[in-house]
């Protein structure tokens, strides 16, 4: 039979609880979150003469838990759509509900004999073949589940998500001796397929393969530091990006995970195993006394850092580890870490940080280093089958950029081991194997195929049919044709690929004209083409400092130019011969939503922010967004039906006047950036397969490029219509002079100039329009005020 997941059951509705349950609903499974009835009512509940046996009372648990997703930042939800499709229950009135689903989640309290209670009930009322898994973060998943039946063994196995499911990538799976292959395998699948995760298999281990290893460095840290006598601030200033971690780093970590989470996974390992390991995991007792004072981190306000206010802004201040007390933050400077700022790439970031001997930084980072290399190493074979997953782990679950393995190949292995053996640390033996075999690293590439090593010999890594790695497939294929801003290459089945790698994926003249060469490439010789990239962002929109400098020069030519040949970049998107698929993901902003726009599709990461955000520097859209948006939400208009186009304008112009930005692809096709004709990837590492699909599947449909079109506008009474709006929130105190005279641009454009209710206009003259507009405001001092602030500050400027 062929398995599917279409509902599912999660039991416990606590922050995890509900988190996995927001996400099965962001993916679209119809999900049932059940809690314990409550023993007691609240006031409120006292007060509305509710009693213990009223559905409200019963259901509380899970309703309030419901109702917080709603205010939870990051969101768990992707939209608010997604609530719709989660039920709640309680664990006593619904169970019998279970027997309607096909995957039922434990999300309770890590106790192993409430869970053996749980799933014991679970038991009764699921029916064979539905999954069964636990998100426990260390309790052993076998034993849970020993005392239940044969089929429900069988169909039990450990899902650990980590927190919060919605954004961190990694699912530990864990079987038992008694879970059967095909649902492990199924569940993998599923996991990465449909719930879009990085899926790791790992043992049944004590906090399984992450946690293990990411506590364990944590703890090395803090070790690290007590006996070199370095600061919190110190550490985290280069234990973060420096090293490719997190800006996060390790203290401002542990107070987004919150002390006490971090002590109780600590304190799992340090209670079943034993000798030198034993100690690392025995937390230091001034991080006991911070619990003890209530200071577990975000959650409570102070932890390792305290954020206070004055009359200047916001400070911060770090913990001092000897005294409890706050003092000013400080960063470790040496020579050391000035040199590794000039280093581009987190390999040779690294190799250069921890080959500066006698430099206090470098010292530092090599100690911390060195027992956790080792230690990743030691736990192969016990936690994990191989180095892959001990990386992919570390990589999807804590945001390393280069897991332990291929750390030590980025900083030599054969040299860091011997500078290990010099200084007395002990070596696991097959890693002194390999080294003798005359093998110089964990990881190799050969024809575009990636190895590891195992168990003497070097095996092929398997990845996922619908994950297209660039730097692989240019490696194999090379690059047709590359510029400072991108490169055209070819992504197989008769499908080319346009890649953004400008600073930022920034738009400037390099990446209009080599847009313009592969579409005309694309029209003689391939199906179709797909424009993405694996950056860090899609595109964060136009060159913002090169038009600045352009405009405080005084050079309107140049400047008009440049939008210009934006314009037509988009327009030659828009209406190519064959089909033009944009895979934006991240952040889309501006000049990147305004690439995306006019395509034939987009297809969407499912963490997309994408929005026209002009607004906020001073201008308006100039390369097209504001017409092809209008445009976008005209279209999505029922057909046949007269409808207000007054609403329509006035909605587009709220979009971009307030730079509205989505906080996921389905919350920017509620914002009218995506429509029928576009469709959503949940795992980003399948988006570009995703969009080369639907490139192939437009081209097997005889792809018919569109027709010109012509634009019905507002005219004057909706141009008064929207300057109005802007004037009434001038009057509030909420928009400034500059804002109104931004803003009277922007309904000009939207309204087609001085014309009549109704008229149509041809594209071209829209597009004049916000040319125009965009060269007006450029040219003002306010506006040329915002964009030396953003470009400095990184946020907008309200003058």
């Amino acid at each position: 039979m062929t398995r599917t997941i279409k509902r599912a059951a999660v039991l416990g509705s606590g922050v995890m609880g509900s988190g996995i349950a927001a996400h099965l609903a962001n993916v679209g499974i119809p999900t049932i979150m059940l809690d314990i009835v409550p023993k007691e009512l609240t006031k409120d509940e006292e007060k509305k003469g509710l009693t213990l046996e009223d559905h409200a009372v019963r259901n509380r648990m899970a309703a309030q838990s419901k109702k917080a997703l709603i205010k939870q930042k990051p969101s768990p939800i992707t939209t608010k759509k997604s609530l719709d499709l989660i039920e709640v229950g309680n664990m006593d009135d619904d169970i019998e509900k279970l027997a309607e689903v096909d995957w039922i989640i434990e999300v309770v309290v890590e106790n192993l004999d409430i869970k053996k209670k749980v799933f014991a009930n679970v038991d009764k009322y699921r029916k064979a073949g539905t999954i069964v898994s636990s998100n426990t973060s260390g309790i052993s998943v076998e034993d849970m589940a020993a005392d239940c039946s044969e089929d429900f063994r069988k169909h039990f196995l450990g899902t650990h998500f980590f927190n919060p499911p919605r954004y961190l990538k990694l699912l530990e799976v864990i079987p038992t001796k008694d879970t059967n292959p095909e649902v492990l395998a199924f569940m993998k699948t599923f996991g990465e397929n449909v719930l879009g995760k990085g899926v790791v298999e790992a043992k049944d281990t004590p906090n399984f393969i992450a946690n293990r290893i990411g506590t364990y460095g944590l703890l090395v840290t803090v070790q690290k530091m007590l006996e070199g006598g370095f600061s919190v601030g110190e550490v985290d200033s280069v234990t973060g990006p420096m090293i490719g971690r997190p800006k996060s780093a390790t203290f401002r970590t542990l107070d987004v995970v919150g002390l006490d989470t971090f002590i109780h996974v600590a304190k799992n390992v340090y209670d079943q195993v034993e000798g030198a390991e034993k100690e690392i995991f025995d937390v230091p007792d001034f991080i006991l006394k911070m619990q003890e004072n209530g200071w577990l981190g975000s959650k409570s306000g102070q932890g390792f850092f305290l954020k206070k206010k004055d009359k200047s802004g916001s400070i911060i201040y770090e913990l001092n580890p000897k005294t409890l007390e706050y003092e000013d933050r400080k960063k470790l400077k040496t020579p050391a870490t000035e040199m590794v700022k000039q280093e581009k790439g987190s390999h040779r970031k690294l190799k250069a940080l921890v080959s500066a001997k006698g430099d206090k930084a470098g010292d530092l980072v090599w100690s911390i280093l060195k027992p956790v290399l080792t230690y990743s190493a030691n736990l192969v074979g016990e936690i994990a089958d191989d180095i892959v997953s001990i990386d992919q782990a570390m990589k999807w679950g804590f945001g390393w950029e280069i897991g332990p393995f291929e750390t030590w190949d980025a900083i030599g292995l054969g040299k860091s081991v011997e500078r290990m053996q010099e200084e007395g640390e002990t070596i696991p033996e097959w890693v002194l194997k390999l080294i003798e075999d005359g093998k110089e690293s964990f990881y190799k590439t050969e024809n575009g195929n990636v190895y590891y090593y195992d168990n003497g010999v070097y095996k092929q890594q398997s990845f996922n049919k619908k994950e297209i790695n660039l730097k692989r497939l240019k490696d194999v294929n090379g690059v047709i044709k590359k510029n400072t801003g991108a490169s055209f290459i070819d992504l197989g089945d008769g499908v080319a690929g346009l890649e953004f790698h400008s600073q930022s994926n920034a738009i400037g003249l390099d990446i209009i004209q080599m847009v313009n060469f592969a579409l005309d490439e694309v029209s003689k010789n391939y199906e179709g083409l797909v424009i993405g990239n694996q950056g860090k962002n899609f595109c964060v929109g136009a060159n913002l400092a090169m038009m600045l400098m352009e405009a405080q020069d005084d050079n309107f030519f140049e400047l008009d130019m440049v939008v210009r040949q934006f314009q037509n970049m988009a327009m030659n998107i828009k209406y190519s011969e064959k089909p033009v698929v944009t895979a934006p993901f991240n952040m889309t902003l501006g000049g990147g939503a305004e690439v995306s726009l006019p395509a034939t599709s987009i297809q969407a990461s499912a963490e997309t922010y994408m929005g026209l955000v002009e607004f906020g520097v001073g201008l308006i859209p100039g390369g097209g967004g504001t017409k092809e948006l209008y445009l976008k939400q005209l279209r999505n208009m029922p057909k046949g039906v007269d409808f207000d186009l007054s609403k329509v304008a006035n909605d587009v112009f709220e979009k971009v006047a307030t730079a509205k930005v989505s906080t996921s692809a389905a919350e920017a096709r509620e914002n009218g950036f995506l429509n029928n004709n576009d469709a959503i990837s949940v795992n980003p590492d399948h988006l570009l397969s995703d969009a080369k699909e639907r490139v192939l599947s437009l081209a097997k449909a005889s792809y018919q490029a569109p027709q010109r079109e012509q634009i019905p506008v507002v005219g004057d009474p909706g141009y008064a219509a929207m300057l109005l709006g802007a004037k009434s929130l001038q009057l509030s105190g909420y928009a400034s002079d500059h804002d109104v005279k931004i803003a009277e641009k922007l309904a000009y454009v939207l309204s087609g100039g001085r014309v009549k209710e109704g008229t149509l206009i041809d594209e071209q003259v829209m597009l004049d329009l916000e040319r125009e507009a965009f060269l007006s405001l450029i040219g003002e001092p306010k506006t040329q005020q915002r964009m030396q602030h953003m470009l400095v500050k990184g946020k907008p400027l309200r003058n």
